[in-house]
């Protein structure tokens, strides 16, 4: 269940609880007739399944409550509510397969924003990662993988073109190239600090690495685990179930390739730089791939199955 919360003003108060007691799946409706100060208006609140939860979100942008109030959108972690109860089974849908658009281009601009935490998550991830490559540390570059935040902007990217958001697509373009030139160019440096120190060298780059050598040695498994790894992403966010978002991180080598390229770079191996940067750029592809065709079948799947739930209920006697 998701639990709403709007400041309406008064001359659309009538408009906004027709349009909720008309939603299919909505319980718990309260009015604060004048409880608003900023903006001045009155106060609803609903729960509502999350399986109706788009089309009343929809419902109220389209009332201007946007623009002339606030919307804003809670998940109920726990309701013990017949009532509740009911309005789930009445929703067309399972919540599960539900797609809160809004809520989701909120996240993913949210998650595709260049800023110095971003910068600092990936620039950090990436120099774990050169650890790992130099001393084929697999422990490294998995934990490389989960540190490493550019799904965020991934997601953003397929998240734009489905809902033709060029600004969005804009900004996520710009924290992946920006992020990871940024990343790359400060992990040069880093390994020539390193090699200064002892403690990197060309010889454990051009070495036997049998536990990292596959992040400059792009194949067809490449491009399909980071299909699959966008399919399950895309999935944990529009059904909520982030915890599925670190198997992702660490099943794709975004980040590994990224910081073998920088390495390799700084000891002028070309050949490991450009194999590295292939991977990187198939992996990133793949993902965007996958994660723009999973939301196509989830927003065709739900409109075909709200169109069978709502001819059945329109058939029943």
């Amino acid at each position: 269940m998701l639990h709403l919360r709007l400041i309406t003003p008064a001359d659309r108060t009538d408009d906004v609880v027709r349009l909720i007691e008309n939603t299919v799946g909505t319980a718990h409706l309260a009015v604060l007739a004048g409880a608003a100060r900023n903006p001045v208006g009155d106060v609803v609140l609903c729960d509502v399944a999350r399986e109706a939860g788009d089309e009343l979100l929809t419902g109220l942008q389209e009332l201007g409550i946007e623009d002339t109030g606030s919307i804003a959108v809670e998940n109920i972690d726990l309701s013990l509510s017949k009532r509740a109860d009911k309005a789930e089974e009445e929703a067309p849908g399972e919540g599960a397969d539900a797609v809160l658009w809004e809520h989701l281009t909120d996240a993913t601009h949210e998650e595709s924003t260049l800023s110095v935490t971003y910068l600092a998550f990936i620039t950090l991830a990436t120099m774990i990662a050169a650890c790992g490559v130099v001393l084929d540390n697999a422990i490294l570059i998995v934990g490389a993988m989960a540190v490493g935040p550019e799904f965020g902007p991934l997601a953003g990217l397929s998240t734009a073109l489905i809902q033709r958001a060029p600004r969005l697509a804009l900004r996520s373009l710009i924290a992946l190239v920006a992020g990871f030139a940024v990343a790359m160019a400060v992990t040069v440096g880093f390994s020539w600090f390193m090699d200064a120190l002892g403690q990197f060298s060309e010889e454990q780059l051009e070495g036997d690495r049998p536990n990292t050598a596959f992040v400059y040695a792009p194949d067809a498994f490449s491009f399909i685990v980071a299909v699959l790894a966008g399919i399950a992403g895309t999935l944990s966010l529009t059904s909520a179930k982030s915890g599925a978002l670190v198997g992702v991180a660490i099943s794709v080598t975004t980040v590994p390739a990224a910081a073998n390229a920088a390495v390799a770079l700084s000891y002028g191996d070309t050949k490991q730089t450009w194999g590295s940067t292939e991977q990187l750029l198939l992996n990133l592809l793949g993902i965007v791939l996958a994660g723009t065709l999973t939301l196509l079948a989830q927003k065709w799947l739900w409109s075909k199955q709200r169109g069978h739930t709502s001819a059945g209920q329109g058939s029943a006697p």
